[in-house]
């Protein structure tokens, strides 16, 4: 199988005054293409950081991290900040939609920063809508949705520039319980039917359980590596 993302001898730590606090410690794993990987553990064991990492969004302490055969301590942040921009999609726990703009626009405002235009993307925006089941509201603002749809806005988003990998930070945190298995089984049918590579990180054993596999983190260490039930 082909890997979308080696982590080797990953340590993470915070400096608090003059002690050094660890907060990863000597993870390694990996992740093949087309995997549903969900990271669980107790809040404070480091899951969130260690998505953060994947995403180049924060530096390790020590250790690699290699996605898509390109390891993040060789290259150059501009080249980093490229990679999270064309080969990474991200979705939060909360939305991060523009209030005024509507739901293509709030879709396609990656392209907009990016300075590309927009109607190059008209045919790709049309499919995505499709797949998030919102064609009928691309033009409803976020104060006319609701917290799921919402959230399939943000995904349709991570989703524009096709990228290989979705790194998703407790996706259904904001939600009740059946809006939450809505955005689950958008999330299983990406994988499945797109064959993304998704990490999400979970407090949830019903949302770990649409992924394939599931690392249990605890104290910043590797508790348990298993395949999804």
């Amino acid at each position: 199988m082909t890997k979308a993302i080696e982590v080797n001898n990953l340590y993470k730590s915070f400096k608090l005054g003059k002690e050094s606090v660890d907060i990863l410690k000597d993870l390694t794993f990996s992740i093949n293409k087309g995997e549903f990987l969900s990271i669980m553990g107790p809040s404070g064991c480091g899951k969130s950081t260690l998505l953060y990492l994947l995403g180049g969004l924060d530096n390790a302490t020590s250790g690699s991290i290699i996605i898509n055969g390109k390891d993040y301590s060789k290259i150059k942040e501009k080249q980093k900040s490229k990679m999270r921009r064309t080969e990474m999609g991200f979705v939060f726990q909360f939305y991060n939609l523009v209030p005024n703009l509507n739901v293509e626009d709030n879709i396609l405002l990656p392209i907009l920063l990016d300075g590309k235009k927009p109607k190059a993307f008209e045919k790709q925006l049309g499919e995505i809508l499709d797949i998030i089941g919102m064609t009928d509201r691309r033009k409803h603002t976020p104060r006319e949705l609701s917290g799921g749809q919402q959230q399939r806005v943000a995904i349709a988003r991570a989703l524009l520039f096709n990228p290989e990998i979705i790194l998703a930070d407790e996706p259904i945190g904001n939600l009740d319980s059946k809006s939450g298995i809505e955005v689950m089984k958008l999330f299983e049918k990406i994988n499945k039917e797109f064959g993304k590579t998704i990490v999400q990180v979970t407090h949830s054993l019903e949302s770990a359980s649409f992924g394939t596999r599931i690392l249990n983190i605890k104290d910043g260490e590797i508790e348990r590596d298993e395949l999804s039930a």
